[in-house]
């Protein structure tokens, strides 16, 4: 009896994604789709953060906000976050360093790759900051990369924030 051979993944890199038609991330060679265009509540909390980001970022000439721009980490990983802080100019037009924060606005269909996924990928290339936004609960989750690992602050509701 022979042992069925292992499934065959396809795996793709930055040059496969800079040629497919709509919206796509690469994460590890593996293509996800992103969902259709972003719901009213979505683009709105992500328009909300960016503002706010940006005119924080009035006095720092050395950082700057940016919503829905690719960030290449590596020859098979590229991601969109909803919203990010560089503190490095870009070379050239990409992205291709760790951005020092960057918010993703949690939707039932990003759900899983947000909370695993990016959390995983991001503490992996050194991302400072990590925030998941939760509009439909008005909550967000609040990380920091320490020793390494990805250490939760705490959850903002509203206002106020709380230890867990």
């Amino acid at each position: 009896m022979t042992a069925n051979p292992a499934p065959y993944i396809e795996r793709y890199t930055v040059s496969d994604f800079r040629q497919w038609q709509g919206d796509w991330e690469l994460v590890h060679g593996s293509p996800y789709a992103m969902t259709p265009s972003p719901t009213f509540t979505h683009q709105r909390t992500t328009g909300n953060i960016y503002r706010q980001l940006a005119e924080a970022l009035d006095e720092c000439p050395a950082c700057h906000a940016v919503f829905e721009t690719d960030v290449e980490f590596s020859e098979d990983t590229v991601v969109r976050p909803d919203c990010m802080v560089i503190c490095y100019e870009p070379e050239g037009e990409r992205l291709t360093r760790a951005p020092e924060l960057i918010f993703e606005v949690v939707s039932t269909s990003s759900a899983r790759r947000d909370e695993l996924l990016k959390h995983e990928l991001y503490q992996n290339e050194g991302v400072t900051h990590y925030v998941l936004v939760y509009p439909d609960k008005r909550k967000a989750k609040v990380y920091r990369l320490v020793d390494g690992g990805i250490a939760r602050l705490g959850i903002v509701r509203g206002r106020r924030c709380c230890s867990s």
